[in-house]
């Protein structure tokens, strides 16, 4: 399947991510490689519950079953993520530690000017396990609106009054808020949260009144009624929730926000161990059980590997540092 995330990146881009890892891919290394020979730890840098957890739990049972070894989730959650990151980026680079990040750690960057890693020199990028359109939810209690037009007219009315939870002060759903606060020309209060999965509990809940999430994250919700999916984000409706409009049929054309989910290993990690990584977790990625997973989340295994996804990282932290200058976003 072609990723709608699939980019061209620049000559220069190119050189610079496959001198880093085209030893992975090197047949000789991969072919002595007996990895992984025990569990495996993966850092999940968010609380459980949370949009990655959709994504690395199922993934983790499909790599369990196809290797006979563990894939152990390891929730380090804080900070936007970065706690989790930093975490990662300083573990044993001896194959057996894994980072499962998100969109959120190509925002990091510009928003947090301190921290003690760098995700393109400290951490190696293998592969791209995930896609997903951002939703807007509302609780259905709070607010009553049957469409995305009338529920426009009432913030419209009532700026400040109505407020969104994010993952936390410069992640994506924050982000996402903010742009469609500027796109729509209205104002909704920022909660924060530290993480996602407690944001959308409080929004089940009826502690907040809206969010900007990860349609992953949010499926299981808007399927059982408990929360209200009023747009996504886009071009194109989303298969998995055929009757939520997208941005573009509601007025919105240049709302374009996704929620991705990739995986990282330690810089040093050895290539044979890169390279079995990204095939093994290809291979869980491409069972049928993960596949009716990612489509139940409206999601799309976007497969791109080592220096494809690099790049693509690169190209997502120059985006993502734009938008933040755009918005005026600081961290509290």
């Amino acid at each position: 399947m072609t990723s709608s995330f699939e980019i061209k990146p620049s000559r220069r881009d190119v050189l610079r991510v496959a001198a880093a890892g085209a030893a992975v891919f090197s047949t000789g290394s991969y072919a002595q490689s007996g990895w992984p020979t025990k569990p495996v730890s993966m850092i999940v840098p968010f609380p459980a519950g949370g949009g990655t957890d959709a994504f690395a739990r199922p993934m983790s049972a499909q790599f369990a079953r196809l290797t006979g070894k563990q894939l152990v989730i390891d929730n380090r959650g804080g900070a936007g993520g970065t706690l989790g990151a930093g975490i990662a980026s300083r573990a044993q680079p001896d194959g057996y530690t894994l980072f499962m990040g998100a969109v959120h750690h190509t925002i990091a960057p510009s928003m947090y000017p301190k921290l003690d890693y760098d995700l393109e020199r400290d951490l190696v990028p293998l592969i791209l396990v995930a896609s997903v359109p951002q939703v807007v939810v509302v609780n259905p209690k709070n607010i009553t609106t049957p469409d995305f037009k009338s529920f426009l007219e009432l913030v419209r009315k009532n700026p400040g009054k109505y407020n969104y939870g994010s993952a936390g002060t410069g992640t994506s759903h924050h982000l996402a808020g903010e742009l469609f606060k500027q796109q729509s020309k209205t104002f909704i209060t920022h909660i924060p949260y530290t993480g996602a999965g407690p944001a959308l509990r409080d929004l089940v809940g009826g502690q907040v009144d809206m969010m900007f999430d990860g349609l992953g994250s949010s499926a299981t919700h808007i399927k059982s009624g408990r929360v209200k999916a009023l747009m996504v984000s886009g071009n194109k409706r989303n298969a998995a929730f055929p009757d939520v409009p997208c941005a573009a049929e509601v007025g919105m054309p240049d709302y374009t926000v996704t929620t991705w989910y990739g995986v990282w290993a330690p810089k040093g990690t050895p290539a044979d161990a890169q390279a079995r990584a990204i095939e093994e977790i290809r291979k869980a990625c491409s069972t049928d059980e993960a596949k009716a997973v990612w489509a139940g989340q409206g999601a799309e295994f976007a497969n791109l590997a080592g220096p494809q996804f690099g790049s693509f990282i690169n190209a997502e932290i120059k985006k993502w540092t734009q938008v933040v200058k755009a918005s005026g976003a600081k961290l509290d």
